[in-house]
């Protein structure tokens, strides 16, 4: 028995006691955010429910793979894997961190959800309206590369990323645009985010323009500087440093320098938006890390980026960056390959233990390594050094923290990046872009008393080459974690791999809430029906503002009586099964099933019958969606095709293709279909695909006759 949405119900599932159940708890949907059991779920159709888990169930003799769902009033919901387009992590908003699960038979989820649907209209007509003044504000058209920007692109010592490549021919078509570009690079630490930013500085400089960096410490400034000054090598660029490590004497030369043109790249912090700064040609701006300026320096961020391109990077993008991202009001472009020969952070959650960490720090000591020792409090720093030194005495240790004299900090800087150091004791100052390759332990006191963006900002410290790392994020003995601290810990925890800033970004969300992303009202629209379904609704409305008419994607529901699924022996990773699942499942042609089955192949082997039966339901049910088929169902051997306007003309056409002569009955009675028949042996999937591709091919004579 199956519901009208292609799930099994909870009745349904009383009547297979025979059915193998499989629930694991480690079931994980990779998308945005990762999914665990326990984890709130919202269904596209049905509302906000509670993931238990993946099981299999054996339906009139087939074999298939389902996510549990229970709602509200012990409503269960089976929905098959090839329907994981349907389901996503809830992430919300409701400030008390309630979340009210839906009630299946109710009226509730379809209310929520229209009310989002008028909500999202109204915000539509102000991005619309940003949009269009971003459109109709005249910015400067770059010319295209020239060798010289070839030659300089060529001198980059490593090999590049797909990414990068993609994402610095993305940035560079902006900027040959009238219009000013505002774009986000989204990389994760160590990705390559710089290269890429200093391919497009390259360009600005070599048209003619100035380019401003703007980065939130003075120890990235100086890092940036530094790395500018040996990529442009050989090339006519003068680049010059604005922050508090440079003297009077040289910030007033480097200001003068800025407003005649002779400074071509000037690096700093929010110095550079003081009110005496005057660039002659300002035609780049790229901001590192955005969510690290305050509220006043963003709005004179916004004057100085008026009509100039902008580019702004960042490892985990704030919610409200990230949802204007999303919702196709800035464009983004991604990194999400490591570069060749890293691992990723291993990172380990404990109370503060002295045993384990003087082992940790020991253990990098004996292989030539430096560490990272985080004590976030200035006052006792000293006392801290101090303590290291008697438990370490060989060890060569310094302390960096922000109130340091500019002149010192930058001597100790020095020393750690030439090896010197072999302990640095220093406050969060180490949080953005530091780089040095030969330290790779990290040590964090009170981890619970930071933010998640800022622990996984911090652990990229470490790691960045081709030696294994460590990162321990310790809390005192005996605390009493709060309830975020301890969700934040285990995030940081789950989410080591490369890649990561966007699940953190998103679960970052999800712990604080959506705020004021959108302005309190659209917070609680999006608590009701979860941030991805939002997303999705306003971008739709966005669309339908600026008179983009795409055609409104039906859902087809599949059930045919075939084994379609994929097993424990052929991928065996949970994880890595349920992806695989997600991808199969948003197939819409046949090349996307091309390259599916290229992708199985190529990682797992050739893939059994059930699997291959798998890929082909998830293209007959887009297929069957854009014939205007609604439900594909089977009994026994006869395939039923349900068309949401049904047309005699079609059917008796279709009914004469040699591909299924002799095989169709046409019903009018009740809910009017067409049928197939199939024959013993004959694989179900295969006909249904044949009969889809052949309907699929007449042209209906509804609207047309």
């Amino acid at each position: 028995m199956l519901c009208d949405t292609g799930s099994v119900t909870e009745a349904a599932v009383k009547k297979l006691r025979s059915a193998r159940r499989r629930f694991k708890k480690s079931e994980r949907i990779t998308s945005y955010a990762d999914l665990n059991v326990g984890d709130y779920v919202v269904h596209a159709n049905h509302g906000i429910g509670v993931y238990a888990g993946m099981t299999e169930l054996t339906v009139e003799g087939a074999k298939k793979d389902y996510l549990r769902i229970n709602y509200a009033g012990n409503d269960v919901l089976y929905v098959p894997c090839n329907q994981l387009d349907m389901v996503s992590k809830y992430i919300g908003g409701s400030d008390d961190g309630r979340v009210k699960v839906t009630k299946l038979s109710s009226q509730e989820w379809q209310r929520a959800k229209s009310r989002a649907k008028a909500a999202a209209k109204d915000i539509a007509k102000e991005l619309i309206a940003l949009y269009a003044a971003r459109q109709n504000r005249q910015g400067y058209a770059f010319g295209p590369d020239t060798e010289m920007q070839d030659e300089f692109e060529a001198m980059f010592e490593w090999p590049e990323t797909d990414g990068q490549l993609q994402a610095a021919s993305e940035i560079k078509k902006d900027m040959q645009d009238p219009h000013p570009m505002d774009r986000l690079l989204c990389g994760d630490v160590g990705f390559g985010k710089t290269e890429v930013a200093l391919r497009a500085a390259f360009k600005a400089v070599d048209g003619g323009k100035q380019v401003a960096v703007l980065v939130p410490t003075t120890i990235l400034a100086m890092q940036h500087y530094n790395t500018m000054l040996s990529r442009f090598r050989g090339f006519p660029v003068k680049i010059e440093m604005l922050s508090r490590f440079v003297s009077k004497k040289d910030q007033d030369d480097t200001k003068a320098d800025i407003k005649s043109g002779k400074a071509d790249i000037v690096v700093g912090t929010h110095k550079l938006l003081q009110k005496d700064i005057e660039f002659r040609s300002l035609g780049l701006l790229i901001i590192d890390e955005e969510q690290r300026f305050g509220v006043t320096h963003k709005e004179k961020l916004k004057m100085l980026s008026e009509n100039v391109d902008s580019l702004t990077l960042t490892a985990t993008p704030i919610p409200r960056t990230l949802n204007m991202a999303l919702s196709g009001i800035r464009d983004m472009s991604v990194l999400e390959e490591a570069p060749q020969d890293r691992m990723p952070v291993q990172s380990y959650v404990l109370e503060h233990d002295e045993a384990v960490i003087g082992e940790a720090i020991r253990r990098e000591l004996r292989r030539g390594g430096q560490v990272f020792y985080l004590h976030n409090v200035v006052d006792t720093i000293y006392s801290k050094a101090e303590e290291l030194g008697r438990e370490f005495p060989q060890a060569v240790i310094a302390i960096a923290h922000g109130k340091m004299d500019k002149d010192e900090l930058s001597d100790v800087w020095k020393s750690m990046v030439e090896g010197e150091i072999d302990i640095l004791v220093c406050t969060t100052i180490i949080e953005t872009g530091v780089d040095i390759p030969n330290a790779n332990t990290l040590i964090i006191e009170d981890a619970d008393r930071m933010g998640l963006s800022q622990l996984h900002q911090i652990r990229g410290r470490v790691g960045r080459s081709s030696r294994r790392a460590y990162a321990y994020f310790t809390y005192r003995p005996g605390a009493i974690l709060t309830e975020i601290a301890s969700k934040r810990l285990e995030a940081i925890k789950e989410f080591t791999e490369f890649g990561s800033g966007f699940k953190i970004a998103m679960r970052d969300l999800e712990l604080r809430g959506a705020g004021n992303i959108l302005g309190a009202e659209q917070s609680g629209h999006m608590a009701d029906i979860g941030y991805d379904l939002y997303i999705k609704i306003l971008e739709e409305a966005v669309n339908e503002e600026k008179g983009i008419v795409l055609p409104k994607k039906e859902d087809c529901q599949v059930d045919i009586l075939c084994d379609a699924y994929i097993p424990d022996e052929y991928i065996p990773s949970g994880q890595v099964r349920i992806d695989m699942y997600r991808k199969i499942a948003s197939i819409s042609s046949p090349e996307d099933e091309d390259e599916i089955l290229d992708e199985l192949y190529d990682r797992f082997g050739e893939p059994p019958v059930s699997v291959t039966n798998l890929l082909k339901i998830s293209l007959i049910r887009n297929s069957a969606a854009e014939s205007g088929i609604k439900n594909v169902s089977q009994k026994q051997g006869i395939i039923s095709f349900y068309p949401t306007e049904f047309d005699m003309r079609r059917c008796v056409e279709f009914a004469a293709l040699p591909e299924v002569k002799g095989r169709v009955m046409i019903s009018t009675a009740g809910k009017p279909y067409f049928s197939v028949k199939t024959n013993f042996g004959e694989n179900s999937a295969e006909i249904a695909e044949t009969a889809i591709n052949a309907y699929k091919s007449l042209k209906s004579s509804i609207n047309n006759t």
